[in-house]
């Protein structure tokens, strides 16, 4: 039962991952500072997930790395908070990708031969259903966190 749900969790990781390339890939929506650090956390999840399928034997020790899969999920879903709360101006994000100073852009930026400029933390790239993806980061993720502390609850 545990290894199933730690399953359906660390997929669900690897398809926000997945989904979050198909928008950066697929439709030239480029990811800021604060999108990269939402993906850590998923990387991490699935990582879990998948000891969690491959190591025999390991009985309790299930049902640590089930908790800290949702430890993963709990801190992306953190991020997409803080980084929806940037986006709609609730409070300030980090100086580097916030449109703060030099026209957002720091010094590294202004000397980057190829003249892209970054990606801005507090710039929506867009929304569905009024919420913007950092929005939707959070919310799945705040699901993965409840299917990762099922499994953890449960045998292994």
């Amino acid at each position: 039962m545990l290894k199933r749900y730690a399953s359906l969790a660390g997929i669900g990781s690897l398809a926000m991952v997945i989904g979050a390339w198909v928008f950066q890939y697929g439709f030239g929506m480029a990811p800021c500072a604060m999108c990269f650090w939402q993906r850590y956390p998923h990387w991490a999840a699935f990582g879990i997930a998948v000891l969690i399928v491959l190591l025999p034997g390991l009985h309790a020790g299930y049902r640590l790395l089930a908790w800290l899969g949702a430890l993963a999920a709990a801190t992306t879903a953190g991020i997409g908070i803080f980084h929806t709360g940037v986006e709609r101006k609730y409070w300030e994000g980090p100086s580097s990708c916030t449109g703060t100073g030099l026209g957002g852009m720091d010094g590294a930026s202004l000397l980057d031969p190829t003249g892209a400029a970054p990606v801005m933390c507090d710039q929506s790239a867009g929304e569905f259903l009024m919420l913007s993806m950092p929005s939707w980061n959070a919310l799945i993720s705040l699901a993965l966190m409840a299917i990762w502390i099922y499994a953890a609850t449960r045998r292994a």
